[in-house]
């Protein structure tokens, strides 16, 4: 049992990891582009603040609190953002899940935008959430960068680093396994031909980009920040789920105690740490949780984006938890005894 959870862990985290290098590139290259598009009103706040959380992973909502921090965008905005984003745990629910990940997104970008302005209308200019900041924080901010400089492949290719090398050599031995079916769903449907363009296109990256967006982006910030944590949970999540089965029926269980359960969801989904929530998309992905549950602590679970938030204002942190645990206990209950799911 021990050796198959981690090879299900490993294969979990590889998908994880590429994807992480996708949207980190995507990410740096688009850079201006939410500045351009952020226009003067609300509804264009919590639109953009949303569509950043929805991304998956921290650098969306790492955004948007820089940009709260910066009196750009208000509470609601931030709200919004929190609301849609499933942290980190978005690329595991992708990985294990796809189409119900997604349906989970879809159902979360609305209800971002919808509370953000609740919260602005009902709220604003209180002295709950009435802040304006005169600091200029630095929290994650986007930096330019000239991703793709043809003259400096063949000589970043001669003097190879052991980054580089490492990411070439982890890539091409995922496509290799791709292909050849080792690894990744059985057949080729959307979600392997997805994969494969994936990996070509971070092995693209991988070979092209300079040396600093390389060390700083895709090594210290996605391979030594990121994946030993996602590693650790979803390996611990397997495991734990996988111990607890083999004494008691885990489905019986949470179908005998769905409201605790939830209350449980909720509350871990305050910890601002990415991690915790993997207990909860493991049970769901192995059929022992209800949709509802899972969709409550997507709402009320950040991933690490609320790490800054703590660092700019305590009190921005401590309403916009109300707000999600609020919203999480009542779409989860709403679920579980209307629509019974």
């Amino acid at each position: 049992m021990l050796v198959l959870t981690l090879l299900h862990a490993f294969m979990i985290t590889g998908f994880v990891f590429l994807m992480m290098l996708v949207i980190e590139y995507v990410h740096v290259q688009t850079r201006g582009v939410w500045q351009t598009i952020l226009v003067e009103n609300r509804w264009g706040q919590y639109l953009l603040a949303a569509l950043l959380g929805v991304l998956p992973g921290c650098l969306g909502p790492f955004t948007v609190v820089a940009l709260y921090a910066h009196n750009t965008v208000g509470f609601g905005a931030l709200v919004a953002s929190m609301i849609a984003t499933s942290g980190d745990e978005a690329f595991v629910m992708l990985s294990m899940f796809p189409g119900k990940a997604i349906v989970i997104f879809l159902i979360l970008l609305p209800l971002g935008l919808i509370t953000g302005w609740l919260t602005d209308t009902f709220l604003r200019n209180t002295r709950m959430i009435d802040e304006t900041f005169s600091h200029q924080m630095v929290l994650h901010e986007d930096e330019s960068c000239e991703c793709f400089i043809p003259d400096l492949i063949l000589p970043q290719l001669r003097n190879l680093t052991l980054q580089r090398g490492l990411l070439i050599g982890i890539l091409l031995l995922f496509l290799v396994g791709l292909i050849s079916g080792g690894i990744g769903p059985p057949g080729w449907n959307w979600i392997r031909v997805t994969l494969l363009l994936s990996g070509v296109f971070a092995l693209f990256m991988a070979v092209t980009v300079p040396e600093h967006f390389l060390e700083a982006h895709l090594w210290e910030h996605v391979v030594k920040r990121h994946l030993p944590r996602i590693f650790a949970w979803t390996f611990g999540a397997l495991l734990f789920i996988n111990l607890f089965t083999s004494y008691i029926d885990l489905e019986a269980f949470v179908q005998a105690n769905q409201i605790m359960v939830l209350i449980a969801a909720v509350v871990v989904g305050i910890i601002p740490e990415s991690g915790p929530h993997m207990l909860f998309v493991t049970m769901f992905a192995q059929g022992s949780l209800p949709f509802s549950i899972l969709l409550a602590s997507s709402i009320v679970q950040d991933g690490h984006g609320t790490l800054p938030l703590l660092a700019v204002s305590s009190r921005a942190f401590l309403w916009l938890k109300v707000v999600n645990v609020l919203l999480g206990f009542i779409i989860g209950i709403f679920g579980l005894l209307i629509l019974g799911m």
